[in-house]
């Protein structure tokens, strides 16, 4: 039996990502916030130092071991990127919290076991960490923070644990609906595969795909950023 544990693994890439790893027969211990789960959900708070240690406590007490983390969880704020004033300090102090931070704290939680298992990590990037594009400038700026974090954990926690990040493109995920609404999403999503090299955007179960990839093969992969982007990130600016 391996376990995997996945913050955010309610919706989104993190849900795709716990029905992929359940599907190859890995054990999934979702976390996700207060009363956004139902049935064998872990609830806590990655912001919260103290959730994290309490969440991989409670993993390794229940399976006894903890192979792999997925750090899904993340949040933003839409806002122009020509609209500064539309951010606020707390806005950046928010994002910050849960995309950096809480993967850190997550990481250093489940750091023991993960160099008991040889395991591995893997971070949900993006796309705008290169380009400087989506939601907004602090998550673009959170996900290029969270590049280099994972950069730094990969030689300091070689050679037991492997850490490496996925980064989307542009997703129709219900973040994006709740945002631009189900008609809004759709003609994003167009646009996007328009522009992109494969003319298509990905699909959460792309992502799932290639997380599953970096824990359950990779064996020699680490300090990596893998775009799931249709290849937008090597697109022409004209």
């Amino acid at each position: 039996m391996k376990v995997v544990v996945i913050t955010g693994g309610t919706s989104g890439f993190g849900e795709a990502t716990a029905a992929e790893m359940a599907r190859r027969g890995w054990t999934v211990a979702v976390m996700a916030r207060r009363g956004a789960g139902k049935g064998d959900v872990l609830e806590g708070d990655v912001g919260e130092d103290a959730d994290c240690r309490r969440v991989a406590a409670g993993v390794l007490q229940k399976w006894g071991r903890i192979d792999a983390l997925v750090n899904s969880a993340g949040t933003t704020k839409f806002v122009a990127h020509a609209d500064l004033e539309g951010l606020s300090a707390e806005d950046w102090q928010h994002i910050f919290r849960v995309n950096v931070i809480g993967a850190f704290q997550m990481i250093r939680a489940c750091a023991p076991a993960l160099k008991r298992s040889r395991g591995c990590i893997v971070n949900l990037s993006s796309t705008a960490s290169k380009l400087g594009t989506g939601s907004s400038i602090a998550y673009a700026a959170s996900k290029a923070a969270l590049d280099t974090m994972t950069f730094s954990l990969a030689r300091a926690l070689g050679p037991e644990i492997r850490i490496n990040n996925v980064a989307p493109g542009f997703v129709r995920t219900p973040w994006q609906v709740a945002a631009h609404g189900e008609e809004g999403a759709r003609r994003l999503e167009e646009k996007y595969a328009e522009k992109a090299p494969l003319k298509a955007a990905p699909e959460a179960h792309d992502v799932a795909e290639a997380i599953a990839w970096l824990i359950d093969g990779a064996r020699r992969v680490t300090g990596e950023v893998i775009y799931v982007d249709g290849g937008m990130h090597i697109a022409s600016p004209r």
